[in-house]
């Protein structure tokens, strides 16, 4: 059953109540909000709402601004593709940080660097261009950096392309999937069999290749669909009388 986009099972009480009242917009709340990410980011929680509360926070009061939890908040909205909260994010950041500037400020500030970089990495994930997303995250030390703080950022990244891999597939080829997690070896098999609960098995006999057996399920299915229409003359019957209607 689909979740209210304002709700977050893992929400304190206190942040519920923050958010659900006034004090939403009182700036005093800003360190709460702050305090709230940097829990998110330990304990693998992803709250959206709060998150871009903090972020409209910011826009009202921009002296407030803490870079370090900006891209936490970017950091955490890649661990949930595919979905809007990168770009409903990027949309509450200010506009000399927006990537694709006509004119990049200059010079150009730690903050700017990594929200370019970040809106990067999300277009490869969107695109699923995941080899080419984990080529460039370990070829740049600062994703390292912005990484750091997010615990469990490549697994989550991880079990999300897993995920949407196994919308669209049935089978796959072990050494593409282990390209597009970025695992290899006994890493790859063990993260195949016990967090996907998928099963590897021999291809063609004396090919020495392996393949990834997907389970079945809604998304993967193909199943042929035919719909019927049935139309009767009386749904035509006023356009077949206007057809013998004298002009006026």
């Amino acid at each position: 059953m689909p979740v209210s986009f304002d709700r977050c099972e893992t929400r304190p009480p206190h942040i519920d109540g923050i958010l659900s009242g006034l004090d939403r917009y009182n700036p005093e709340t800003t360190t709460v909000f702050q305090d709230y990410v940097s829990e998110q980011c330990d304990q693998k929680t992803f709250d959206c709402y709060a998150n871009l509360a903090l972020l409209k926070l910011y826009q009202f009061n921009p002296h407030l601004l803490h870079p370090e939890t900006t891209t936490n908040i970017l950091m955490k909205c890649l661990t949930v593709f595919p979905s809007p909260s990168f770009h409903l994010a990027l949309s509450l950041l200010p506009p000399s940080t927006q990537p694709f500037v006509p004119s990049p400020p200059t010079p150009q500030t730690d903050l700017f660097e990594s929200i370019q970089k970040l809106t990067r990495l999300n277009t490869l994930l969107e695109s699923a261009s995941y080899a080419d997303f984990w080529s460039i995250f370990n070829g740049d030390d600062l994703y390292v950096d912005l990484a750091a703080d997010v615990t469990g950022f490549e697994e989550l990244v991880r079990i999300r392309i897993a995920i949407e891999v196994g919308k669209a597939f049935r089978e796959i080829d072990l050494g593409v999937l282990g390209a597009w997690l970025d695992l290899k070896g006994e890493g790859l098999g063990k993260f195949v069999r016990e967090v996907c609960g998928w099963e590897v098995v021999n291809a063609a006999a004396g090919s020495g290749a392996k393949t990834v057996k997907v389970p079945r399920n809604r998304e993967n299915e193909a199943k042929s669909e035919v719909r019927g229409e049935r139309v009767g003359m009386e749904m035509f019957g006023r356009v077949v009388r206007r057809g013998f209607e004298q002009p006026a």
